[in-house]
């Protein structure tokens, strides 16, 4: 890797010198010169652009806000004008000397430009509910990843106590709630560049020069080649560059806070250029370990992708992509949140375990931010990959080939317990994870009146321990897991060192051909139908094999220790094939209003459980090995607005039902590790969601509402919640209850003032931005809880600085302004002794921002 880049770092270098250096010896033909002001002050604009349509050629004003182009071209030609703050601007050149005027950009709102249909079109157009977060956007508010994404885009939920164990939700819907099982398949598609990336982990990844994001809501089966039953994110890097740029950002914050970022862009010949990018974000913990004397929960990234885009004729684009990330916090860990008294008898009570044990928690309260964990941490996550993409131009459409092979290692150390305890001593689930993946699609128009999106996507995973998982005991788990008065319990060492070792395989593959039309009855109405058919096999293989304690021959005493850990192995196939599909009315009442409902159904592939079954009398409960697809049925109906040219205002409402839904589940088997996968028989999701925003003269407001209402209608067999663990059923109907991570309300809200001005020599823009994310409270228990809901909260954001026209910014900004005190998941600990864990939002961050392009 370090030899590529290498190697790609000296071709951009002499691509770009070559490029330079021949605009120094241009052919003098035609000299342009002239100057550039507002048009309604007739101001002059120093640091406007000026580049000749079509060719690398350009100049910039100076501080008299005059320019000069040299040319080999003769007039006429079209020159392309743009200043930070002004609506861009062609003009045709007919003379040596000009004036040009430019408007500035008060109350018009640029259309948002997507390609999430497979085409460009205008976010307004779609009738998709979509949200666009432009990358500029998305820096400026620090979003540098999806955690931080969430709070722009209110339907988004993400939940993570680490990389591995991440859910990411799109109106409640697409990945269980809770830890982690490897055998189940998002609902929700993470795409990049036209890649689908299989783990979630893959959400922990820093933004590295991201474009913008689509993040698209409700099924989209028959537009990507991944079945999404809940939505898609589709992520867009910025292309390689014929004209030479570069773009430098360097942060500094409170709590050691630095990010880095960087681009370089530029030709290596005529038909081929190159982009690099660097992301690089270090952070000090946010929690104090007093056991090592350490901190934890820190943050220490770095991504690089390099990119090739070679264009032999003005009909095929080819792309490599290459890209790694590596990550290796000291983390993670959280303190115990709270305790619960369970259905178990007195002795069993996490309060009366830790008195026998001498053991007191080092904290009253988690946001002391402090733990007292006696296992290190680590969390070492790298993903990467390479990709070629072909863009090739037949008739009136595109024939787009897209090949990929993207990996993941996950190396951690937790512990389990939350403690500081010898309960859990060692908790190491590591896994290694390579998928390939192929997408041939055509999309483009086959008469004046239908268009549509045709393709074939097939994608192969392999899923298994690397080499091993490791979970270990250590010498008070006696304590926690005594179920009697039996003095055995107290056997010395029967317990020391006492764990499990675990390989575990899945093999996968996923088919499916899919098919969308646009057909335009007429110039105002629309049909759009579309169809899926879906293939998904999976392959499991799993054996664990118990290890150390007290070696014993004695029944009773082996007993004890298989009421902890036993052996279980199991090998399991699950196939299953479906047909979904959609059909979408469109109505355009004007350029203004844009109306549309959708009826669809769709399927979450089938599953399987690959981190330990749970026993009934001994026997392992096999048939819980699969997991069935489930079956989503989605109604929808929006209006998409532009009352004004300076306004958008957006509605939507949205109805679901699951049958089978996939759901993670608790137990208080510590040998069932993250829990074990189940089917709810019915669940029903449906909401209201408001989006719109209005430029103002010199002030923006964005606003985005969504009410949302998920409930299980039918869970019969739901295991108890934790304060009901210990009674005489261990299973429980839910039916009624809350489905876990929705709030009923989440909404955000911004605004932001810009006044012309100068700072030292320079041009440009002050602005100042606030804005505000909140959610009411939601329930953070698969098996609805009185004890693990969240409250809800609110988090102000802001920024404020200055935006130069020469490409230079500086602004300070702010987190969490008024330091709220907030969870993000409550999560009951393995053993189901009483206790849970509070994973923590950030507290209040601040710090200064700069960044100059060119």
């Amino acid at each position: 890797m370090k030899k590529l880049l290498n190697s790609i770092v000296f071709l951009l270098a002499v691509g770009l010198y070559n490029t330079l250096t021949a605009q120094d010896k241009p052919i003098i033909n035609a000299t342009v010169s002239g100057k550039v002001v507002d048009s309604r002050t007739n101001e002059i604009l120093i640091g406007a652009t000026v580049a000749i349509k079509g060719t690398t050629n350009g100049a910039t004003t100076d501080a008299n806000g005059e320019f000069a182009l040299i040319t080999g071209q003769k007039l006429p030609f079209t020159v392309i004008i743009t200043y930070v703050g002004y609506l861009k601007k062609e003009l045709i050149i007919n003379e040596s000397k000009v004036i040009i005027k430019l408007d500035e950009n008060v109350n018009q709102l640029e259309d948002v430009v997507v390609s999430s249909r497979r085409r460009q079109e205008a976010v307004q157009d779609i009738p998709i509910p979509i949200s666009v977060i432009r990358g500029a956007t998305a820096e400026d508010a620090g979003a540098f990843n999806v955690n931080r994404l969430k709070e722009l885009v209110p339907t988004v939920q993400l939940y993570a106590s680490n990389a591995r164990n991440t859910t990411l939700n799109i109106r409640g819907l697409g990945s269980t709630f809770g830890l982690t099982n490897d055998g189940i398949d998002p609902g929700v598609g993470f795409y990049v560049d036209g890649v689908y990336y299989a783990r979630p982990a893959a959400t922990a990844l820093d933004f590295v020069d991201i474009d913008r994001v689509e993040v698209l809501r409700g099924p989209q089966g028959t537009l990507f080649g991944k079945n999404t039953t809940a939505g898609a994110f589709n992520i867009t890097t910025r292309e390689a560059s014929f004209d030479p740029t570069a773009s430098f950002e360097l942060s500094y914050g409170n709590y050691g806070y630095i990010q880095a970022k960087g681009s370089v862009s530029g030709p290596l010949s005529k038909k081929l250029a190159a982009r690099i990018s660097f992301s690089g974000t270090q952070r000090d913990g946010l929690l104090y370990n007093v056991k090592t004397q350490q901190r934890m929960n820190d943050i220490n990234n770095l991504g690089i992708r390099g990119q090739l885009l070679y264009t032999p004729t003005d009909k095929i684009k080819i792309t490599f992509i290459a890209d790694v990330t590596d990550q290796k916090p000291n983390g993670y860990g959280w303190p115990v949140a709270g305790v619960v008294t369970t259905k178990r008898a007195a002795y069993r009570q996490f309060n009366a375990i830790i008195a026998d044990l001498n053991y007191k928690l080092p904290y009253s309260s988690p946001f002391e931010r402090i733990v007292d964990l006696d296992t290190p941490s680590k969390a070492d996550n790298q993903l990467g990959g390479v990709s070629l993409n072909a863009d090739i131009k037949i008739g009136k459409g595109t024939l787009t080939s897209t090949t990929a092979w993207r990996y993941w290692e996950w190396t951690p150390l937790n512990d389990r317990d939350y403690t500081g305890l010898p309960i859990f001593t060692i908790s190491s689930g590591n896994s290694k994870h390579e998928q390939w993946s192929q997408e041939v699609r055509y999309s483009g128009k086959i008469s004046s009146k239908l268009s549509g999106v045709v393709g074939l996507f097939g994608l192969w995973q392999d899923l298994n321990s690397d080499p091993v998982q490791t979970e270990e005991a250590g010498s008070a788990q006696w304590r926690f897991a005594q179920s009697s008065t039996s003095a055995l319990w107290k056997t010395p060492g029967l317990f020391d060192n006492f764990g499990i070792r675990t390989t575990n395989r899945i093999q996968s593959t996923s088919l499916a051909v899919f098919g969308q039309a646009d057909w335009a009855i007429t110039e105002k109405l629309h049909v759009l139908p579309g169809v899926r058919y879906n293939y998904d096999k999976k392959t499991a293989n799993y054996k664990r094999e118990t290890y150390g304690g007290l070696q014993t021959t004695d029944a009773a005493l082996l007993a004890l220790k298989n009421a902890v850990y036993t052996n279980q192995s199991f090998d399991t196939e699950a196939t299953e094939g479906n047909f979904s599909g959609q059909l979408t009315l469109q109505y355009k009442v004007d350029k203004s209003i844009n109306a549309f409902a959708t009826y669809s159904v769709s399927y979450k592939p089938v599953g399987v459980n690959i981190g330990g079954l749970p026993t009934a009398n001994g026997q392992v409960l096999i048939d819980l090995a699969r997991v069935k697809p489930e079956f989503v049925k989605h109604y929808e109906f929006g209006v998409k607005t532009k009352p004004t040219t300076n306004s958008i205002l957006n509605l939507v409402f949205f109805d679901d039902e699951i049958k089978n839904y996939q759901t993670q589940v608790q137990t208080p088997e510590p040998g069932v590790n993250r829990g074990y996968l189940a089917n709810a028989e019915k669940v029903r999701v449906l909401g209201v969601e408001v989006d719109g925003n209005v430029k103002i003269d010199h002030f923006t407001f964005t606003g985005a509402v969504a009410y949302t209402d998920g409930k299980y209608v039918s869970f019969t067999n739901a295991p108890v919640p934790l304060e009901e663990v210990g009674g005489a059923q261990a299973f429980k109907d839910i039916s009624g209850g809350a489905l876990p991570g929705i709030s009923k309300w989440s909404g955000s809200f911004g605004a932001e003032a810009t006044t012309k001005g100068s700072l030292f020599q320079w041009k440009g823009n002050y602005f100042a931005a606030l804005d505000v994310f909140f959610r009411s409270k939601f329930s953070s228990s698969p098996s609805p809880s009185q004890y693990l809901n969240i409250d809800g909260y609110s988090l102000l954001n802001g920024r404020i600085g200055f935006r130069a026209s020469n490409g230079f910014s500086i602004y300070v900004w702010g987190r969490n302004l008024l330091n709220k005190d907030y969870f993000e998941q409550l999560l009951a600990a393995p053993g189901s002794a009483g206790q849970y864990a509070g994973i923590l939002g950030d507290p209040r961050t601040y710090g200064t921002t700069l960044r100059y392009t060119f």
